[in-house]
């Protein structure tokens, strides 16, 4: 029998390796990033172009590499970070099993320019997938420039599992604020397509996520501190007011590196019981610094994966710590029997003196006394003249015949009440419903009872109305007399504009999406002026969450959105004319049965079960 086990080519082994480490343009990013801050860099420029896919250029001003150490650094397993295996257990650098420029080379067009500051002139190297097609010398400023073009482009079928630039680019963003983080003592600049995303200086941490997140988030931070002989804790969490219903701004470090940890982030939601709803999740920003030999970071390629030697411990003092902070800071209730907040001065008149009113009072006035232009001192309130009131209604019974009723036209009801009752029955229902406990809207048909789910129904005839605006582009729009101004972070405001015309199509009108402000000029009908930052908020949300790795098109996610946003609530009292309303628009449209969530929306009991229930 013939061997059948040989050895892979090298190239073929290298795309193997890189299908681990590189998934998508963002880890491309993650990579080059980590390794211009373990040079050394203050200084860092990332520039992409179409999400990544045709450019991920990143420049720092770090120690750069000499003409061997440029040439070896894509090479598998070739690092300056390690040099035994007991240097896995105490790493405090980002990048050291070296594989991420030799994975990146096998599957892209690199481009390097690298020097050293004892240098005069730097290294320029060009590679093909894993193939060195140029190696010149060249003049370069100091440190190093990592140019990735036509990334895939030797694997068709990765490629094209890609999502749009727009999805591509919103991970890349993320992959830049988890390392622009915590590292606030370096400079970032972010570009894409040739304009300047963010411009971060240095900073201090505080500062670092006010410029990431916008001026918002400057009065939503709560300090942590603590310090134990397991851990030492530092960082922000989100006041419990801004706790949103999705997963935002969350984000745990340890040793200067992002993790992610559902066990960690359980006990930062366990601190804020009682201070939050059940279906919110609290923003945070912890920097854990522990002792290197007592976690392990090399568990998963991606390294965002990590294992703590005592996870109990840690969860008990993130919990307690957390905690104590919103205590310490008022940001918890505290139970005061004896203080009444109704006495309080109001801030704004603390240590003013309270000032006796003038009051001028006329003590002639006589509101039943014609008065003179010349006379003084009197009231000028004059009895309006009423004579000849009665000529008011002279001729109007020849303007109308109340007894004839020829040209008057009544709407034709047929149709609805032919759906749900019987013409020629004598005892059949008038159209009357009522509803079960706020919940439900229960009605007669010809076959027995129907009974709806208030909800769902109207998500449904919701999401057909701004579905149908959307494609037709004929929403009204309810103009504002006071624009409303509602700050968004630089993503939110990428989003938003994604989905600008979307949403002038069921009447959200902006007057600029540019500054870090955005100043709202109209809203659909349906949309309440105090629940507009609320809407944008979930529709900004569910885009990040929803539209991601689905087929679903961007007017359908608006649409269930908004829906979802503005449909009735359980436990919201209708009166009959409402009801009947959600009743015959429920049956007016396409798909009655279920809602934009796939959930049954009604159902029938027929009479025969009723009297099998009853026998």
């Amino acid at each position: 029998m013939e061997d059948i086990i040989k050895l892979l080519p090298d190239h073929v082994a290298n795309q193997i390796a890189a299908g681990e480490v590189v998934q998508r343009p963002a880890s491309v990013v993650k990579e080059l990033l980590e390794n211009a801050i373990d040079a050394g860099a203050d200084l860092i420029k990332l520039i992409v172009k179409d999400g990544g896919k045709t450019l991920i250029q990143v420049v720092d001003n770090g120690s750069g590499m000499s003409e061997t150490d440029a040439r070896l650094s894509f090479e598998r397993h070739a690092t300056s970070k390690i040099s035994c295996a007991e240097d896995l257990f105490n790493l405090d650098t980002k990048g050291f099993r070296g594989e991420a420029l030799a994975s990146i080379a096998a599957i892209a067009h690199v481009d390097m320019h690298t020097r050293t500051e004892s240098s005069e002139t730097g290294t320029y190297i060009k590679i093909e997938g894993s193939k060195i097609v140029a190696q010149e010398v060249v003049a370069t400023p100091k440190g190093t420039s990592i140019s990735v073009k036509n990334l895939f482009f030797n694997i068709p079928a990765r490629r094209n599992f890609l999502k749009s630039n727009q999805v591509e680019l919103r991970h890349i963003t993320d992959e830049f604020h988890r390392v622009a983080l915590v590292h606030p003592h370096i400079e970032f600049h972010f570009y894409n397509n040739g304009s300047e995303i963010f411009n971060l200086p240095k900073a201090k941490h505080r500062q670092r996520i006010t410029h990431v997140f916008g001026g918002r988030m400057k009065d939503r931070l709560v300090p942590v501190n603590e310090e134990t002989e397991v851990v030492r804790i530092s960082g922000f969490v989100c006041k419990p007011e801004f706790a949103k219903k999705s997963r935002g701004e969350q984000f745990f470090f340890a040793n200067n590196r992002f993790i992610k940890s559902p066990y960690l982030h359980h006990a930062v939601v366990a601190a804020f019981e009682g201070l939050i709803k059940s279906d919110t999740y609290p923003g945070y920003f912890l920097y854990l610094d522990v002792d290197p030999a007592s976690i392990d970071i090399n568990i998963h390629p991606t390294k965002t994966e990590v294992k703590f030697d005592d996870e109990n411990t840690l969860y008990a003092i993130i919990r307690s710590t957390i905690k104590h902070s919103l205590g310490q800071f008022n940001v918890a209730p505290i139970l005061d029997f004896e203080h009444n907040p109704n006495l309080d001065t109001p801030y704004a008149f603390k240590g003013k003196e309270a000032v006796i009113p003038n009051v001028m009072v006329d003590a002639s006035f006589n509101p039943f006394q014609e008065v003179s232009n010349k006379s003084v001192g009197r009231s000028l309130y004059q009895k309006p003249n009423t004579k000849g009131w009665e000529n008011l209604y002279e001729g109007l019974e020849t303007l109308v015949n109340t007894d004839d009723f020829s040209s008057l036209e009544i709407e034709s009801e047929t149709g609805v009440q032919g759906t749900f009752y019987s013409e020629d029955d004598e005892d059949a229902s008038s159209g009357i419903t009522f509803q079960l406990r706020r919940k439900y809207i229960v009605s007669t048909i010809k076959s027995g009872m129907l009974v709806i789910n208030q909800n769902r129904a109207h998500e449904r005839i919701l999401f057909e109305k701004f579905l149908g605006e959307i494609t037709v582009k004929e929403g009204i729009s309810q103009q504002m007399l006071f624009p409303l101004e509602l700050p968004f972070s630089h993503q939110d405001r990428t989003i938003l504009k994604e989905m600008k015309e979307s949403l002038s199509n069921v009447g959200f009108m902006f007057d600029t999406l540019d500054h870090e402000t955005v100043k709202v000029t109209g809203v659909p009908l349906a949309v309440a002026e105090s629940g507009i930052g609320t809407v944008l908020d979930r529709l900004i949300a569910d885009y990040k969450e929803g539209f991601e790795g689905s087929e679903i098109s961007q007017a359908e996610l608006l649409a269930k959105t908004l829906a979802k946003n503005l449909a009735v609530r359980t436990g919201e009292a209708l009166d009959q004319g409402s009801q009947l309303a959600l009743v015959n628009d429920l049956f007016g449209c396409k798909e009655p049965t279920l809602s934009p969530f796939q959930k049954i929306t009604y159902t029938i009991i027929s009479e025969g079960d009723i009297e099998k229930k009853l026998n």
